[in-house]
């Protein structure tokens, strides 16, 4: 019995997976996001992918078996939590941190990775989970827990209708305003956002 098979598959697809390095593999996943912000998910290929890392096409086939999968992977490695350490001693006053964090970064890390991705994500489950894996759930949680803060100080009930809304109107106005007004939600329109919606709502100031 030769050594490859006494080894099993698993072992040597384990063994081609590991000659990326993980300095490597972020050019990948990099390529792969900002061609979908610039191209959109449909005109994305392993082919361009390749091309733009100067790698061959069945490096990327060995380690990502199709497109959805390898955006997923890509996504996920995105993961950064954008309000993870916002406390300043009160909701208002993290609710507006917030506000200027995801305005700082929807314009490249989210809205438009939202938009490259279109119906794709609608459509595959797999890439649908990895998207709120990276840039949905990360935030919800941080949310959650200003609100959660909030609650323990006594500065908002916890009975209050309106917070669990609270993180869909902070995630949802980022998709929203483009369609809506051609523009991205930036640190000032998400913070009028929030000083004009979201605190008068909570009974905050």
């Amino acid at each position: 019995m030769t050594s490859q098979a006494a080894d099993g598959p698993e072992t040597v697809v384990a063994s081609r997976r590991s000659k990326i390095t993980p300095e490597r593999e972020q050019e990948f996943y990099d390529a792969v996001l900002e061609q979908i912000r610039e191209c959109g998910y449909e005109a994305l290929t392993m082919e361009g992918v390749a091309a733009s890392t100067r790698c061959s096409k069945s490096t990327l086939y060995r380690q990502w078996k199709t497109k959805p999968q390898f955006v997923a992977a890509a996504l996920r490695n995105n993961r950064c939590p954008r309000f993870t350490g916002i406390d300043t001693g009160s909701l208002a006053g993290d609710l507006r941190a917030a506000a200027r964090a995801a305005g700082e970064w929807s314009a490249r890390d989210s809205t438009q990775l939202l938009q490259g991705l279109g119906n794709a994500v609608m459509q595959d489950k797999e890439l649908q989970q990895a998207l709120r894996d990276a840039l949905v759930e990360p935030e919800v949680a941080e949310l959650r827990q200003m609100i959660g803060r909030g609650v323990e100080r006594g500065e908002v009930d916890a009975g209050h209708p309106a917070l669990e809304f609270i993180p869909a109107q902070m995630l949802g106005v980022l998709r929203v305003r483009p369609l809506l007004d051609g523009q991205y939600a930036d640190a000032a329109y998400l913070t009028r956002f929030v000083e004009a919606v979201v605190l008068p709502t909570l009974g905050l100031t």
